[in-house]
């Protein structure tokens, strides 16, 4: 892993042939090193609660796209992520009160409960957090087989956000499985600025969504995205697979900032934050 933006006195030595970093291995991009999960940590920190008022819920996004612009292969991410995207991955989960997805992506990705993990277990409990991210599903029709180990069995409840007018019996069925229904709409489908308000009401202040395309196109056309980690994988798909986000268009363009950039093995990992 090397970092190639903001660039430091450090980052100008690597890209002019000096010192790589203790640890590389002979014949290795000088700079390119596997990152300890502490360094990931630091680079992907959420920003700092203010002072002096309570915590406002930060949503990031986390996805990955091909160079033409392909979010999946075959239906899954998984084709075109690679071992550094998936450490990336695993520490945004590690950093986060609670990880938002859409239901079509539950089933088309096979959600598991977000499990413990070691390394994050004692900055999780200096933060307040507890021992795993929850996972909250957003879905309209309640369309999900409750009998999976995401609702009868996680570490941290599975919240499960819906409208006002979802079916009395699937809600039923979903607290029946032991999953949170938080209503999130006041018709059958979920308002995203609703949506972060209500997790924030429930202490969820860093917020990271995996998508799926859909949901992460409903988010941005609310303007409740805050920020995208974005991975560029050197892979080329054609088809027609989905982009990262879909459904319409903003009548604006958002404007991003870059404000970090990564690289390891051809893949580019970069972070995007709100204007």
């Amino acid at each position: 892993m090397r970092r190639l933006f903001p660039v430091t006195d450090e980052t100008t030595t690597r890209a002019s042939g000096g010192e790589p970093d203790s640890g590389g291995a002979a014949g290795a991009d000088p700079g390119e090193r596997e990152w300890s999960l502490a360094e990931l940590s630091a680079a992907y920190a959420y920003p700092e609660a203010p002072a002096d008022g309570p915590a406002v819920p930060y949503l990031r996004g986390n996805m990955v796209s091909t160079l033409d612009g392909a979010a999946q292969h075959g239906g899954k991410s998984q084709g075109i992520s690679n071992a550094a995207d998936m450490r990336i991955f695993g520490t945004l989960r590690g950093l986060a009160d609670v990880v938002v997805v859409g239901a079509e992506t539950v089933r088309q990705e096979g959600y598991r409960p977000a499990r413990a993990r070691e390394d994050f277990a004692e900055a999780r409990s200096a933060a307040g957090q507890g021992p795993a991210p929850a996972i909250a599903v957003v879905t309209a029709s309640l369309d999900l087989d409750f009998s999976l180990p995401l609702f009868t069995s996680p570490l941290v409840p599975t919240l499960v956000l819906t409208g006002a007018a979802a079916a009395p019996d699937r809600v039923a069925a979903a607290e029946k499985a032991g999953a949170r229904v938080v209503v999130a709409g006041d018709g059958v489908g979920v308002d995203p600025a609703r949506a972060v308000r209500a997790l924030g009401e429930l202490g969820h202040t860093r917020l990271l969504t995996e998508g799926g395309p859909r949901l992460l196109g409903q988010m941005i056309a609310a303007g409740v995205l805050d920020e995208l980690c974005l991975t560029l994988s050197p892979m080329l798909t054609a088809g027609d697979a989905q982009r990262i986000a879909g459904g319409p268009s903003v009548a604006v363009p958002q404007r991003f900032a870059l404000v970090s950039l990564l690289a390891e093995e051809g893949f580019l990992f970069g972070r995007y934050q709100r204007t």
